[in-house]
């Protein structure tokens, strides 16, 4: 709640539009890319839920800091690991700031950065956190191949 003029009045109305479920959360959020074509998507506030949460799409999600130097040096591996599966119609590759967003589940728990999960299509509200793996392309990439409900087949795989 933030009321220019805070009275009995306005609280009470706050109060009744909350018991209603009419009152919308204050989301932190950046402004909603106009582009997000990249090989990785960029994920704000506002969009955590469409991208994220969506049902459709497993999602692997890191969250940084832009002043983090872990961050800075896996940013071209990202890149990369963002290009490799770019062609997977049910993979989506993600990051977010996480100190200019916030992010609206509980279940993703950013204490450090960069900070990864994998969220499954079927299980949202069970994402796999990426710890103890050198966050290089291979590792990634096998964390993803172990998580993934669904990866199209190469002809080399066969």
């Amino acid at each position: 709640m933030e009321p220019e003029e805070f009275d009995s009045d306005v609280l009470r109305q706050f109060v009744l539009a909350f018991k209603k479920g009419k009152l919308k959360p204050i989301v932190k959020s950046q402004p909603v890319p106009k582009n997000n074509k990249g090989p990785v998507k960029v994920v704000v506030g506002k969009t955590f839920d469409t991208i994220v949460m969506d049902t459709k799409n497993d999602v692997l999600i890191e969250f940084y800091a832009p002043w983090c130097g872990h961050c800075k040096k896996l940013e071209p591996v990202y890149t990369e690991l963002g290009k490799k599966y770019k062609n997977e119609k049910n993979l989506v590759i993600a990051k977010m700031d996480a100190t200019a967003n916030d992010v609206t589940s509980d279940r993703y728990k950013v204490e450090g950065f960069p900070t990864i999960y994998f969220a499954p299509r079927d299980k949202k509200n069970n994402p796999i956190k990426f710890e103890g793996g050198d966050r290089d392309l291979e590792q990634l990439s096998k964390f993803i191949e172990e998580h993934a409900t669904k990866l199209s087949r190469t002809k080399e795989e066969l």
